[in-house]
């Protein structure tokens, strides 16, 4: 896969920040030595732990060399690390106080063995916190795989995107077998987007890029504009003239005992 765009990904920084807020809100640790922040991506969810926790040792890590070059140059105080989540986790060190993970664990598959893996790193009374969107309940990923799976495109896009998230209730099993102390929770953001192009914009950053890999720029072109014609179906224009794009996503917390 293409490496991540780092501007097309800041389109929606703001966004795309919100869930990292509201996890970090939910973190108790008091007085965090260490904290890993797992696919920090451009380092916006890497300073939010910074400004919550000034005086804690924080590393942002990401599998991108776009995205963490991008980070060191938004963030130059901050410290990024090149590491990929789904292979050894020898490399990334251990005693964390905290591991958090903004929107990452949906591109590793098998997280009934990442999240006892994540849980590993902590030290004891460290906390684990992730997010994740619900790919499953996406409408725009349910069409991009539609889109995808059609005759015509499946004969070019060879290796359709594994959607690794899993149900709350998988999730409440998983974390029940780590440890007594976790909560779970669901939310919907309703973001406000000014056209249905946007929408297409939102996913070109995330979720197409899979897609797009497999393709030459001709028939990405095409791709894109058929899939702008069915979010034109799915999406209402309200009557201000903006669409209502709910975004469910996933939040955990687990205390290592």
């Amino acid at each position: 896969m293409n490496d991540w765009n780092p501007q097309q990904y800041a389109k929606f920084m703001k966004e795309r920040t919100l869930p990292a807020i509201d996890l970090v809100s939910r973190l108790t640790v008091k007085n965090p030595k260490k904290i890993l922040d797992l696919g920090c991506g451009p380092g916006n969810s890497t300073q939010v732990l910074k400004d919550k926790y000034p005086f804690a040792h924080i590393i942002g890590a990401d599998k991108s060399p776009s995205m963490i070059e991008q980070a060191r140059t938004e963030h130059p105080d901050l410290e990024f690390v090149l590491f990929d989540a789904a292979g050894d986790f020898s490399s990334i060190g251990s005693d964390y106080s905290i591991v958090f993970s903004n929107a990452c664990i949906q591109w590793i598959p098998d997280h009934k063995s990442l999240i006892p893996k994540l849980m590993g790193l902590l030290e004891k009374g460290g906390m684990l916190a992730a997010q994740a969107p619900m790919q499953s309940e996406h409408p725009v990923q349910q069409l991009i795989q539609k889109l995808a799976f059609s005759d015509k495109w499946a004969r070019k896009i060879k290796h359709p995107r594994t959607l690794n998230t899993l149900t709350q209730g998988r999730y409440f099993d998983i974390l029940a077998e780590c440890t007594s102390d976790f909560s779970i929770w669901k939310t919907v953001y309703g973001h406000r987007m000014p056209s249905h192009q946007s929408i297409v914009e939102w996913y070109k950053g995330t979720g197409l890029r899979p897609y797009l890999a497999q393709l030459d720029d001709e028939d990405g072109i095409k791709f894109e504009t058929e899939l702008l014609e069915m979010i034109k179906n799915t999406y209402p224009v309200h009557p201000n003239g903006e669409i209502l794009f709910k975004f469910p996503r996933i939040f955990f917390t687990a205390v290592k005992e």
